[in-house]
C-alpha cells in the first residue's frame, strides 16, 4: 500500500535502462495453470532452450501482471522489466493473481483469500514453469512489494533456484502501515484512529469501518479485512532466516512505501542474502532524482519512463551467477 496514496486506494492496496530488444522480438505466450476454482493465467516471455526463468509475483491489490491496477498505477514495471531480462537470455512468467483479470475464472471472490492460497499458486506456476518447452534448467521467484511476502511463503516448499525480492516489506504488516501512515503529514489527524484500527485487526479482530473517518474507509473495507488480518500474521524476517536458497534483496532508496530498514531487516534475518539498494530508484522502480513526493508518486502513471538503471543489471547479474551454466 501506497505512503502518499494509502487513503485513496481501494481494494487490498496495503503495501532499466531499456535493453536492445524490441516489442516484435520480445514475443509474448499467454499460458494457463489449474487454479481452485479456473485456470490462473499469466504471460510468458523470453523462452530459450536452458534460459532460466522468472515468476513476477504483483504487489498488493488488484495489481495485474504488468504491474498496473485501475486505482491510479500504470506504470507498467512488470512488464518492462520482462522484456529487459528477455534481452538478457532470461525467460519471465508475469501472472495475474486468483480472481482478478486474466486469472477471474480462479476464485469467484478475490478478496477470499490468504498469503497462503497467493503462496500455493506461486508454487503451480514454478511446476508449470519447470513444465514449459523448451524447458528451463533453473527457475526463480520475483517478489515485487506484498509479492515479496508471498514469495518467502511460497520458498521453502517450491522447487526454485532462489529468490528474488524487490521492495518487499521486511516488517510485519501492521508495522509497515503505521510507517507508512506516519511518514505522510497529511494524515496527522487520521493516526490515532487509524493505529487503533490497525491493532484490533492484528487482534484478529474485524473493524466497524462505517464508525471510521470516511477518509480511513479505502483501507479498511469489510471485504478485505479477512485478508488483512491473515497478512498481518507473517513476520517476514521469520520467514526469510531459514532459506537455504540464494536470496537477493533489491531496495530503492527513493521507495517511499517500503523504506531500506525493511530490506536491512531482511538481510540481518538471512546474512547470506545479497542485498542491493540503488539510488534515486523508487517503489516501482523507476528514476526519482529528488525528494519531492509528487515527482515521485507522478512516476506511478507513466509507462513511457523505463525501469531505472541498476535494477536490471542487478537481476540478472544475480540469477547468472547462481543459475546452472548454459549448454
Amino acid at each position: 500500500m501506497s505512503t502518499g496514496t494509502a487513503l485513496r486506494r481501494a481494494g487490498r492496496g496495503l503495501l532499466i535502462v531499456c535493453a536492445s530488444l524490441s516489442t516484435a522480438m520480445a514475443s509474448e505466450t499467454i499460458i494457463e495453470t489449474p487454479g481452485p476454482a479456473g485456470p490462473l493465467q499469466g504471460a510468458l516471455i523470453g523462452a530459450a532452450p536452458d534460459a532460466p526463468t522468472l515468476v513476477i509475483v504483483p504487489g498488493s491489490g488488484p495489481t495485474d501482471r504488468d504491474g498496473n491496477n485501475p486505482l491510479g498505477v500504470a506504470a507498467a514495471s512488470y512488464r518492462l522489466l520482462a522484456e529487459a531480462l528477455a534481452g538478457r537470455g532470461i525467460a519471465s512468467i508475469r501472472i495475474d493473481k486468483r480472481g482478478m483479470f486474466g486469472s477471474k475464472h480462479a476464485l469467484a471472490d478475490p478478496n477470499h483469500v490468504t498469503i497462503t492460497d497467493y503462496a500455493s499458486d506461486v508454487r503451480a506456476w514454478v511446476a508449470k514453469a519447470r513444465a514449459e518447452e523448451p524447458s528451463p534448467k533453473c527457475v526463480w521467484v520475483l517478489g515485487h512489494s506484498e509479492g515479496g511476502l508471498v514469495g518467502l511463503a511460497a520458498a521453502a516448499d517450491a522447487n526454485i533456484c532462489g529468490l528474488i525480492l524487490v521492495a518487499a516489506p521486511g516488517r510485519k504488516l501492521g508495522d509497515v502501515l503505521r510507517a507508512q501512515l506516519s511518514a505522510n503529514p497529511s494524515n496527522a489527524a487520521l493516526i490515532e484512529e487509524a493505529f487503533a484500527a490497525i491493532s484490533s485487526l492484528e487482534g484478529g479482530k474485524n473493524v466497524d469501518a462505517g464508525k471510521l473517518n470516511p477518509a480511513l474507509a479505502p483501507l479498511f473495507q469489510p471485504a478485505v479485512q479477512g485478508f488483512i488480518i491473515d497478512a498481518m500474521s507473517y513476520d517476514p524476517a521469520v520467514l526469510i532466516a531459514p532459506l537455504d536458497k540464494p536470496v537477493l534483496i533489491l531496495q530503492g532508496r527513493r521507495d517511499v512505501q517500503v523504506s531500506v530498514q525493511d530490506a536491512e531487516r531482511l538481510k540481518a534475518a538471512a546474512p547470506r542474502a545479497e542485498l542491493v539498494l540503488l539510488p534515486d530508484v523508487n517503489h516501482v522502480l523507476k528514476l526519482v532524482a529528488s525528494d519531492d513526493r509528487a515527482s515521485n508518486l507522478a512516476t506511478y502513471a507513466n509507462p513511457s519512463l523505463p525501469i531505472a538503471p541498476g535494477v536490471v543489471d542487478a537481476i540478472a547479474g544475480f540469477i547468472e551467477r547462481h543459475s546452472p551454466p548454459r549448454r
